[in-house]
């Protein structure tokens, strides 16, 4: 279950979730565009409508394999009397219903599918409805952009590892190697450790050379210089693990920041890839 997110409607904030690439959202959050204070009141006249136990038991026949169909006769049969009525926690608990659920906790409220939540603000105010799924695709796009950065950036990243791997030492040392003077300092933090171990420097004294600059050295670092660090912190992670000192770990980091930062910068798909960044800002 991924992290809560939210959506702007019509003044509201919207809130939903994803269950097993299933978009959920917030009834509740709906509801309160007719009535802020009642929300339940109106989840529970919409639940009355013969109409609305039709649709949402269809949904459920089509995609809950455990649907309680027999159950779900019964509240079809009673639907639309003056004595019917139906709350969102007996539909789920009668009918082992998976497209309406419950959750509790600070973004807690009722849930729906998003084809039944867009059916319940059809019912609710057609004008709300189109708002809600323009932002809902809008909040589709922009996780598709990012999943489509992300995707380039992790093969990106898979060249410039093969070409770390396949590329020989060279003869020729960046960054500048530690000295056993240095490597005998005790770190306050792996972070230092490992930004010693590249850049020849801690986030302290970064700071102290640099007064005017915001964040911190890794901010500043280069696509090449974070693609070792993160390889750094996977080898740190295996030299504590087998119980190496500090001062061995230091001078270890520090040989592979210098192997693998020469072969970066001598690789030609790291140069093809920084020409292409240039171009596409002159363009």
């Amino acid at each position: 279950m991924s992290k809560n997110k939210k959506i702007h409607v019509k003044g509201l904030d919207i809130v939903l979730y994803q269950d097993n690439q299933h978009d959920y959202i917030s009834l509740t959050d709906i509801a309160r565009y007719r009535d802020a204070e009642r929300s339940d009141y109106i989840l529970q006249n919409w639940m009355r409508n013969r109409s609305t136990i039709e649709f949402i038991g269809l949904w459920e026949t089509f995609n809950n394999t455990g649907f309680n169909s027999i159950e779900f006769d019964g509240i079809k049969n009673m639907s639309g009397s003056n004595s019917f009525s139906l709350t969102p926690k007996r539909w789920i608990e009668s009918t082992n219903a998976i497209g309406i659920i419950s959750k509790t906790g600070r973004y807690g409220g009722t849930f729906a599918h998003k084809d039944i939540a867009f059916e319940f603000a059809t019912w609710l105010s057609a004008e709300f409805k189109f708002y809600l799924i323009k932002e809902f695709q809008r909040l589709k796009e922009d996780e598709n952009s990012r999943l489509k950065l992300e995707w380039s950036l992790q093969r990106t990243i898979s060249k410039i590892n093969y070409q770390i791997h396949t590329d020989a030492i060279k003869e020729n040392l960046i960054p500048k190697a530690i000295t056993w003077q240095q490597a005998g300092f005790v770190y306050a933090s792996e972070a230092d450790l490992l930004n010693m171990a590249l850049f020849g420097i801690t986030a302290k004294e970064w700071r102290d050379n640099n007064p005017g600059q915001t964040g911190n050295i890794r901010d500043y670092a280069t696509l090449e210089q974070l693609v070792v660090l993160s390889n750094m912190e996977s080898i740190n992670a295996l030299l504590i693990a087998r119980g190496l000192p500090q001062a061995e770990r230091l001078l270890q980091l520090n040989q592979v920041a210098i192997t693998q930062m020469k072969s970066l910068l001598e690789s030609k798909t790291i140069k093809r890839l920084n020409r292409s960044k240039d171009d596409g800002k002159n363009g």
